[in-house]
């Protein structure tokens, strides 16, 4: 919000509030959260309903649990995921790895996939295979661009992270083509931790600041240090688990966990359970270091579920981290103020609900298919209404009619921009 809006003074009754901005495509495809954080949001409501309530649509190749598994990971949090990084890439580099006809092209891609996973057929599953894959290496190659070209050295594991999940993803589905399941729930785990790893880097970055704007006086630690043993332990973990060593992927992720746990704490939990922005963060990361630990047991050999690490993780970490980030991050970058209303904080506690009857579903009970049920129901009534508060405002420009925050395209900015 500009300063001139904030020195306003509106008398009741007299004056009107300015109409909202019209839609536009131009602004819609300006940066990549915009028309990706639209498609992983409106994708976790319908996929999740199809799965649950009408599974008997799912005629395609990649069909029941695999199907789901494949959609909750690569259709709905990569797809975030890959909207955020397009766009936190324009703030690290200076230079807008993704936006217009491109970024609809990516778009577009997007679409295709998802639609052709659901028809029958073998031509379709090779669209949308290849449709697929052309977008997470349309994404990689965008931000490598930006990145490299800028020489943003401490970003450099960023687009090799989103390569290496959609290699994961190309041979979790030769896997499933083959019929191979054992093959295609390693590679399943394998893009799971991938996608963690993403989810620590910028989680790790971003929360802090994040809460030390938000919070007057507060200061916490960035964890620097700490996040590149993290990281480092993350990677060694999927390393190991793709091998097949049992007890060291057990240990990295052990550490791994451990330091999210401990960096939670550090970023004095308490000073912002005031700020609903800040606290569903908070809870998601805390969530996805339990889930690392609960992937460190399974690993080790525990009595447990091979759904459990899949869902701490994906369900309590991903998707609560998910939920706050395309609410902060996006009225963050829509100009508009950073403050939540009942709606928002309405969505928060439908998708903690969900996370938690999730969990609840997987223990043997007579109320597990009531709970998984009711899980299913939160969370597409979650996603429905952050898709009817937010997707009037992606659509539209930013409310104080400032530009983007990086609008230059990549060959002349890559020509002006200092290394970093």
């Amino acid at each position: 919000m500009g300063m001139a809006e904030l020195l306003q003074i509106e008398e009741r009754g007299r004056a009107k509030p300015p109409a909202p901005p019209l839609p536009q495509w131009a602004a819609f495809l300006e940066l990549g959260f915009r028309p990706l954080y639209l498609a992983g949001c409106f994708w976790a409501a319908i996929s999740v309903a199809l799965w649950m309530f009408a599974p008997q649509m799912l005629h395609g190749l990649l069909a029941g649990v695999i199907w789901h598994a494949h959609e909750m990971l690569w259709g709905f949090i990569a797809t975030i995921a890959v909207g955020f990084l397009l766009t936190a890439g324009a703030n690290w580099t200076g230079i807008n790895p993704l936006n217009g006809k491109a970024l609809g092209a990516l778009s577009v891609l997007w679409v295709t996939a998802r639609a052709a996973y659901l028809i029958p057929g073998t031509l379709s599953f090779w669209v949308a295979v290849a449709s697929e894959l052309v977008f997470f290496m349309g994404a990689a190659i965008a931000l490598g661009r930006a990145i490299y070209g800028a020489r943003s050295r401490r970003n450099y594991g960023v687009p090799l992270l989103v390569l290496a999940l959609g290699v994961a993803n190309a041979v979790f589905l030769l896997a499933a083509w083959q019929g191979d399941y054992m093959r295609l729930m390693q590679h399943f785990n394998t893009g799971l931790l991938c996608m963690a790893v993403i989810a620590l880097l910028v989680a790790r970055r971003v929360i802090p600041f994040f809460a030390m704007r938000a919070v007057p006086g507060l200061s916490i630690p960035m964890h620097t240090r700490s996040g590149h043993w993290q990281l480092a332990a993350g990677g060694l973990g999927i390393g190991c688990g793709l091998l097949g060593w049992s007890e060291a992927t057990a240990l990295f992720l052990t550490v791994a966990g451990v330091i999210a746990v401990v960096q939670v704490l550090a970023w004095k939990p308490t000073a912002v359970w005031r700020v609903p922005l800040l606290w569903i963060l908070y809870v998601g990361y805390a969530a996805l270091g339990v889930g690392l630990l609960v992937a460190a047991a399974h690993a080790a050999g525990a009595v447990l579920r091979a759904a459990w690490p899949a869902h701490v993780i994906g369900v309590a970490g991903f998707s609560l981290l998910i939920i706050g980030m395309v609410t902060r991050t996006a009225l963050g970058h829509l100009g508009r103020p950073l403050r939540t209303d009942r709606l928002i904080v309405c969505c928060y506690g439908l998708v903690i609900a969900a996370a938690a009857l999730r969990l609840l579903a997987l223990l043997p009970s007579g109320f597990a298919l009531a709970a998984l049920h009711a899980s299913a129901s939160a969370w597409v009534l979650a996603f429905v209404l952050y898709l009817w508060r937010f997707f009037p405002m992606l659509i539209r420009p930013r409310i104080d009619a400032a530009p983007a925050p990086v609008l230059r395209p990549y060959k002349s900015a890559v020509r002006s921009n200092p290394p970093q």
